[in-house]
This record gives structure tokens, C-alpha cells and sequence, in this order.
């Protein structure tokens, strides 16, 4: 943990060359597109587009200081969220399909998402969280270094659903500050069929490796706020215990044990998987004693710095106390 009340953000350090070339580097790709594990191979370029649904347009739904966030993200003015629309995913379940299935949101240049950061900046606001960034890191890396030339000066964070490329998260050092992969699945199966993310599993583990070593584990600064790292989420699924199991073995014995990782109990089953029989088994909400496993099992590997649902675990003391 960083005793430092703030920290240089990692993009200070990358010279306009060097930003240059990744920019460059990283829009080739839109024409025999890669950027996620995907690997489409559509010309993006030419109006093509692959599983994420848009063509080199960057879309997005919506920016604002988001409180919702960790309480090392959020602290006392917001996460400064951009909201871009489309996703490399499809999540059966997720709770933002308007945007990430449906593709709602208004054309943004990398100009414009720059001046988004600094309004954020601006209003105080500890961080600029990009959301759903994977299929526009291109744009991204480009308005990274726009902002950086007009005054940018707090975190970057790339708010991600772990489905990534190495080779690209590798053109994203010294860019991004703090990754929060959301690590949906340790068996391929699941992944396959509740995410449509072929091969994910393998995949999420050698991304979060390249992840950890670019940023190391989560700093906390002397005001409690994040000022780089790695923050692992992982949303609990009903009937998927033992998939949150592998998830945490994983982390603490492949990355490192003082990883922090927020085990999330919010499962509600949106979407898809309310109304098509086909996802029964993930229609309904996660129980306490389904939680209270999880992170039983992430204490008995070893993870400490573990950010918890108190009262999904207070739900299922009170219950046993009453008997």
C-alpha cells in the first residue's frame, strides 16, 4: 500500500514518440481487426464489423462521476466513467445490454473523449474509468495522450471483462494505471454458453498475468484512493460456486495473494437470462450460503485483500443465529 497521498500517473512517463507509435500501431489493427480474443478479422476500417458490433466508430453511451464504484475508485467526488457502447462480450445476463448488445450511444472522436476526461478532471473526480474499453483501445490510447498534453493528471483505468489479447494489453503499457478485469468464469463451458466468449478461460489467465505485470497489485494511497494495480472483480453466479473457486485459486496462486478482489453478490439475472428457459439455471439470485463459500474459499487460498458484500454474509449469520 502506497503511504504517498498521490502518485504520478503511469502515461506521464511515455514519450509523444512513443505515444505516437502505439496510436498508430493499435489503429492498423482496425482493418484485420484483433483486438480481443476474438480475433474477428473483419476490416473495421471498411465498415465491416465482427462480434463487437461496430465498425472503427467509437461509440459512447454516457460519462459521468460514478459513485457506484469501489471505495478506493470513488472516494468522495466519483470514478469519472466513460461509458462506451458495444462490448467484446455477450453476456446473456448483463445488466447494461442497452448499451453492450444494443448499441446506444452517440460517435465520439478520441478529441472528444479527451475533453470527457477533463471535464471529469475537472469535477473532481479521482480517475478516468474506461468502461467496455477492449474493441476501441485504439481511440482510447489516442485520447490518453490528447488529454495528457491538456492537463490529464489522475488514473487510468481500463474496466474490462478480461477477454483481451496479450499482444494488445502489452501496446497499453505505461498507458493504463489500474486494470479491473471483471473475471467472469474459470471453466470454458460457462463461458461459452453464458458469455459467448469461445476459449475464455485460457485466455482470462494469460491476461491477467500480463496485466499483473505491467501494474503489480493494487497501491492505496494515505486518502484510500487507488493510484495503480490490478483489482480483480468477480460476480458470484447462482449454481456456479465452484467456477468463483477457480477464480480465486487462480489469483492468489498464479498472480499474487495481496491481489484485491472484489467477490460481488449483486446477481440479478437481466436479459436473456430472465426470460429464455434456456438459462434457467442462472435465473434467480445468488444465495448467502453460495457467497459465504466463495469467500470462504478465497480466505483458504490465501487472499486477504478481499472487498465483501457484508450483508449478503450478515444474511446468512442471522439466519443460523435465529436457530
Amino acid at each position: 500500500m502506497s503511504t504517498e497521498s498521490e502518485a504520478t500517473p503511469r502515461y506521464h512517463g511515455l514519450s509523444d514518440e512513443e505515444f505516437g507509435e502505439r496510436v498508430a500501431h493499435l489503429k492498423a489493427r482496425y482493418a484485420d481487426c484483433d483486438l480481443c480474443a476474438y480475433d474477428c478479422r473483419v476490416d473495421r476500417t471498411a465498415g465491416k464489423i465482427g462480434t463487437c458490433q461496430v465498425d472503427d466508430t467509437v461509440y459512447v453511451s454516457t460519462y459521468f462521476p460514478h459513485f457506484g464504484e469501489e471505495d478506493c475508485l470513488r472516494g468522495w467526488n466519483g470514478s469519472g466513467t466513460i461509458f462506451l457502447a458495444n462490448c467484446n462480450m455477450k453476456c446473456v445476463f448483463c445488466q447494461n445490454f442497452e448499451t453492450s448488445h444494443e448499441a446506444r450511444g452517440e460517435p465520439a472522436t478520441a478529441r472528444e473523449i479527451a475533453e470527457m476526461a477533463l471535464e471529469l478532471q475537472s469535477r473532481g473526480c479521482h480517475n478516468v474509468n474506461f468502461v467496455s474499453p477492449t474493441h476501441h483501445s485504439p481511440h482510447l490510447v489516442e485520447a490518453v495522450w490528447i488529454a495528457r498534453e491538456r492537463g490529464l493528471d489522475v488514473p487510468v483505468v481500463w474496466n474490462c471483462g478480461g477477454y483481451e489479447r496479450r499482444e494488445i494489453l502489452e501496446r497499453l503499457e505505461g498507458i493504463v494505471d489500474i486494470y479491473m478485469p471483471d473475471v467472469k468464469w474459470s471453466d470454458d463451458r460457462s463461458a461459452a454458453l453464458y458469455s459467448k466468449a469461445p476459449g475464455y478461460w485460457e485466455n482470462v489467465k494469460g491476461s491477467l498475468r500480463e496485466m499483473h505485470r505491467q501494474v503489480g497489485d493494487l497501491r492505496i494511497d494515505d486518502r484510500g484512493l487507488a493510484t495503480g494495480g490490478l483489482l480483480v472483480r468477480h460476480l458470484v453466479m447462482p449454481n456456479h460456486v465452484e467456477s468463483a473457486k477457480g477464480v480465486m485459486e487462480f489469483v492468489a496462486e498464479e498472480l499474487s495473494e495481496d491481489t484485491f478482489v472484489d467477490v460481488m453478490a449483486q446477481y440479478q439475472p437481466y436479459y436473456k437470462a430472465e426470460s429464455e428457459e434456456f438459462y434457467d439455471d442462472i435465473n434467480r439470485r445468488i444465495t448467502a450460503e453460495e457467497y459465504r463459500e466463495v469467500v470462504e474459499n478465497a480466505r483458504g487460498v490465501g487472499l486477504e485483500r478481499l472487498y465483501l458484500d457484508e450483508s449478503m454474509l450478515a444474511e446468512r449469520s442471522g439466519f443460523f443465529d435465529r436457530f
